[in-house]
């Protein structure tokens, strides 16, 4: 009987399978060994990636957990003397899961990652990264990859499909054009990546090939919203078009000076030139705007001054009602003031 019930037992454990993370203390244990400081220049491996990527494949919990857990190792890595190989380890790693991750595991690594409206914490505002015993190339890449990463959290999701764009309203695709321009402009002030030597730091290596990817799609995404702006620059206002005009100056800015040691530096040519072409009719259309909208402050001024209402004073009038005088010539007559 005893034999029967330990073969069940067994049974029962090989059937179950792996045990799915979830706990604090699993979270905390895979993201310790994913981004741990030796190697000091190697990126995550892949299986520990994998057993990141399994936290958004269970609950709710489990990924918050992850989240938290994060949290924790980046102001653990800026404390003191700070580590940076264990801080671009966190900021590469975060990269990967919001590119990959499932939807749980990325709704809570926003809702961890991003400024809190009440406490105003900000886990990413790593810009005064400590030196310490960290290499300067290496607290430069943390502190550039920390800054790129939050302008990517505030990007929409959304793509360059261009039924999408068409159902934007004019103030939305101005807005989600400065975000795409804005990435645009991190990336382009990015620190020089490290010199090849006989060990090459591979973590900036794929550090700097994120923020590649990061540059072609914000390029993509601005050349797709120049694009659908110049298609309805008339159906804009004196604000919005005023708006437009500034957010394509910034877009113009980053192809004009491209640092020389940067192939990627500034965007490509033609998208500045497109953006160029769209912000000269934008200041013609800002132009029109102002001349109809000083038509409509003088028509108002006039019609206004026709009905201004002039009042003597009351006194000598036999205690009755003091006429009133209408400017305009539409009443013919008189009529008695209120008292």
């Amino acid at each position: 009987m005893g034999g029967l019930k330990l073969r069940r037992l067994a049974s029962s454990l090989l059937s179950q399978g792996p045990a799915s993370p979830g706990s604090a203390a699993d979270a905390h244990q895979a993201v310790a060994r994913a981004t741990a400081h030796h190697p000091s220049t190697a990126p995550t491996s892949a299986h520990h990636m994998d057993a990141l990527l399994a936290f958004g494949r269970g609950s709710r919990l489990s990924a918050a957990a992850l989240a938290a857990a994060f949290v924790d190792r980046l102001r653990a890595s800026a404390s003191g003397q700070g580590d940076a190989a264990v801080a671009l380890k966190c900021l590469v790693a975060l990269r990967v899961l919001l590119a990959r991750g499932a939807f749980i595991l990325r709704d809570q690594l926003l809702a961890a990652l991003l400024r809190h409206p009440a406490s105003g914490r900000n886990p990413l505002a790593l810009a005064a990264f400590p030196l310490g015993r960290s290499s300067f190339a290496a607290a430069s890449w943390v502190r550039f990859s920390a800054r790129l990463l939050e302008l990517v959290l505030l990007l929409p999701d959304a793509s360059a499909d261009a039924e999408y764009l068409v159902a934007l309203p004019n103030p939305h695709l101005t807005a989600e054009l400065a975000a795409f321009a804005a990435v645009a402009d991190a990336v382009r002030q990015a620190p020089p990546p490290p010199s090849s030597g006989p060990q090459p730091n591979a973590l900036i290596w794929v550090a700097v090939r994120l923020a590649e990817e990061d540059r072609v799609a914000a390029e993509r995404n601005i050349a797709a919203r120049v694009k659908e702006m110049g298609e309805r620059l008339d159906t804009l206002s004196l604000a919005d078009a005023v708006e437009l005009v500034c957010v394509l100056r910034r877009v113009e800015d980053q192809g004009s000076t491209p640092a020389p040691e940067w192939k990627w530096a500034g965007l490509d040519e033609g998208v500045v030139c497109a953006a160029r072409r769209v912000r000269e009719r934008a200041e013609g259309v800002v132009l029109r705007r102002t001349v109809e909208e000083r038509r409509l402050v003088r028509r108002d001024s006039g019609g206004s001054a026709s009905a201004r209402v002039l009042v003597p004073s009351r006194a000598g009038r036999g205690g009755g009602g003091d006429a009133v005088r209408f400017g305009s010539t539409r009443w013919a007559g008189t009529v008695s003031a209120w008292r």
